[in-house]
């Protein structure tokens, strides 16, 4: 059975993000948006932005919130400018870009009462970022480590509680790498290998769905490498935390075919 894939974050997350309060700008207007280096008043140039954000044309929107940094960096329509900028860029898909404007904003601000949003929306990047279970996880990794920052840095925020629901997922999506290749190495008849992954499940991610499959795999593996007793310690486990499962029907039916039963 292959791993469910990662739920994206889609439009709940996007108006997760545009409720926080970094990003309630001033009024709008209707002033032009080119983003040609023209020397222009701060409220012009973030209204400009906010106008072409609120429009949808966010790579647009994050240029002209660049150029605020850019003409005015001393200005507090900058700081408010760096966050919008990143957002602007998460909405496009620029997650690079987005993360480099996020992390532009702690380096200077840090402390800021908005630093909080700018770590969730670096975590964000990443998380939207995850790669079906047949290629490399780097990505999945460091989207694990910033949410983990997030919720160490400030556990009471709201950010922090969404935070904790996609850590759940995002491990879930690390165990299912480690059944894909345990599964692989079964195929092959490499049953010492596909142990060690499987046991990986076990134990660094035994609340994640994964858990059942695990233990039914190890249950073959180690029959397959001639030591039944483990087997049976495995099926017991499984019977005991799952017993009404489809992996521990099939644990009991290969002890019994080993002349054993479950322990």
């Amino acid at each position: 059975m292959l791993t469910k894939t990662i739920t994206r974050v889609g439009a709940a997350t996007a108006l997760v993000l545009l409720a926080a309060p970094v990003l309630t700008g001033c009024a709008t207007s209707k002033n032009k948006s080119d983003t040609q280096y023209v020397a222009r008043d701060v409220s012009t140039l973030y209204n400009s932005g906010k106008s072409r954000l609120d429009r949808g044309q966010y790579k647009l929107a994050a240029a002209l919130f660049d150029e605020v940094e850019r003409q005015h960096p001393y200005s507090p329509w900058a700081r408010r400018a760096q966050l919008m900028s990143a957002f602007s860029y998460y909405m496009n898909r620029d997650y690079n870009e987005s993360i480099a404007a996020a992390q532009r904003f702690l380096s200077i601000h840090t402390g800021n009462k908005d630093a909080p949003y700018a770590y969730y929306l670096v975590a964000l990047c990443y998380y939207e970022q995850i790669a079906d279970v047949t290629r490399d996880q780097k990505i999945t990794q460091q989207s694990l480590d910033a949410l983990g920052e997030l919720i160490r840095r400030y556990p009471e925020t709201r950010y922090a509680a969404d935070a904790r629901l996609k850590v759940d997922l995002v491990n879930d999506h690390l165990a299912g790498k480690e059944m894909e290749v345990g599964r692989f190495y079964q195929r092959r008849g490499q049953w010492l290998a596909a142990t060690l992954r499987f046991r990986i499940v076990i134990d660094k991610y035994q609340t994640t769905t994964h858990t059942p499959e695990a233990l039914e795999r190890l249950v073959e593996s180690y029959l397959s490498l001639g030591i039944p007793e483990e087997a049976r310690k495995a099926a017991a486990v499984l019977g005991a935390n799952y017993p009404g499962s489809e992996w521990y029907e099939r644990s009991f039916k290969l002890i019994r075919q080993h002349g054993g039963s479950p322990a």
